[in-house]
C-alpha cells in the first residue's frame, strides 16, 4: 500500500531546496545525477527511450499539457525541480514530444477532410507537417534562441543554457497554438472561418492572435525562470507581442484573413 505521506516529486523538490537555504549549503548532487555527462550522451539516452513507451510519464505529460493553458509558470517549476534532482533542467522523458507528435497527427488528419485528400497525399500532408513544419522548425527554433540566450542573454555564469532546454521551451511554447490553430480553429473553419464576413475575419486572426501572445509568454516564463539568465534581457522575447497585435489591426482594416492564407498554404503544397 501506497504511503500516502510521501512527498510528490516536486514537494521533494521544494524540501531539497529549502533544506538547502536554512542550513546555508548546498546539499550534495543525488548518485542520479552526473555532472560529467556530456550533451550527445543525453540526446542519445533520450532518443533511445522515444520507443520505450513503458518507461514514459504520459500523465505527467498530460498535466503539463494541461497547465500550459491555464498555470504555465507551473511548468517551469518542476523544470527547476529537475535542475536540483538530476542536474539537468531539459527533460530525460520524451512523453510530453511523444503527445505533442500524436497530436499534430491527429489534427493534421483533419485538414485532409477539409481538403478531400487522397490517401497518399494525405499520408504526404501528414509527414511534411510533422517533419518539415514541425520538427525542422523546431530544431532552428530552439537553436536560434539557444544561441541567442548563451549569448547575450547570460549574466556572465560559466553556465550555458542546454540545448535540450531550449527544444523544451519550444515545444511547450508550440502546444497552445496547435490546439489554437489546428483543432479550434479547424472546427470551425466551415461554418464561421473561411467566410468573408467581418466577424469572421476578427475572431479567425484573434486566434492567431492568442496563439502568438501563448506562445511569446511561455517562451519568455522558459528562460526567465533561469537563475543565471539576466531578467532585463528575457524580457525581450515579449516584444514580439506588441508587433503581432499592430500587424493583427493592420489584418483586420485591410480585409486579410489569416486563417484562410492558411489554408490555402496547406492546400496547394500537397497538390
Amino acid at each position: 500500500m501506497r504511503n500516502n505521506q510521501s512527498p510528490t516529486p516536486s514537494e521533494s523538490g521544494s524540501i531539497l531546496s529549502a533544506y538547502s537555504y536554512r542550513s546555508g549549503r548546498n546539499l550534495p548532487r543525488p548518485v542520479t545525477s552526473n555532472m560529467c555527462t556530456s550533451a550527445t550522451s543525453k540526446t542519445q539516452k533520450y532518443l533511445r527511450r522515444l520507443i520505450k513507451f513503458k518507461q514514459m510519464d504520459f500523465e505527467f505529460a498530460l498535466w503539463q499539457m494541461l497547465y500550459l493553458f491555464v498555470a504555465p509558470q507551473k511548468v517551469f517549476r518542476n523544470f527547476g525541480y529537475r535542475k536540483e534532482t538530476k542536474a539537468q533542467f531539459a527533460r530525460d522523458d520524451p512523453a510530453f514530444l511523444v503527445l505533442l507528435l500524436a497530436s499534430l497527427c491527429f489534427t493534421s488528419f483533419g485538414f485532409t477532410f477539409i481538403f478531400h485528400l487522397g490517401i497518399f497525399q494525405t499520408l504526404y500532408f501528414i509527414l511534411y507537417v510533422v517533419f518539415v513544419d514541425f520538427l525542422l522548425a523546431s530544431l532552428i527554433s530552439a537553436s536560434i534562441l539557444w544561441m541567442f540566450s548563451n549569448k547575450f542573454m547570460r549574466d556572465g555564469s560559466s553556465e550555458n543554457v542546454e540545448w535540450g532546454y531550449s527544444f523544451d521551451v519550444h515545444i511547450n511554447a508550440q502546444f497552445p497554438p496547435l490546439i489554437i490553430l489546428h483543432f479550434v480553429m479547424l472546427i470551425f473553419y466551415k461554418v464561421l472561418f473561411s467566410q468573408e464576413w467581418f466577424i469572421a475575419r476578427v475572431l479567425g486572426n484573434t486566434l492567431w492572435l492568442l496563439a502568438i501572445g501563448y506562445y511569446s509568454y511561455i517562451s519568455f516564463l522558459g528562460y526567465n525562470s533561469i537563475p543565471y539568465l539576466k531578467k532585463s534581457r528575457t524580457r525581450l522575447i515579449l516584444v514580439v507581442v506588441p508587433i503581432f497585435f499592430l500587424f493583427y489591426l493592420i489584418t483586420i482594416i485591410i480585409g486579410w484573413n489569416l486563417n484562410i492564407t492558411l489554408m490555402n498554404f496547406y492546400h496547394y503544397r500537397v497538390l
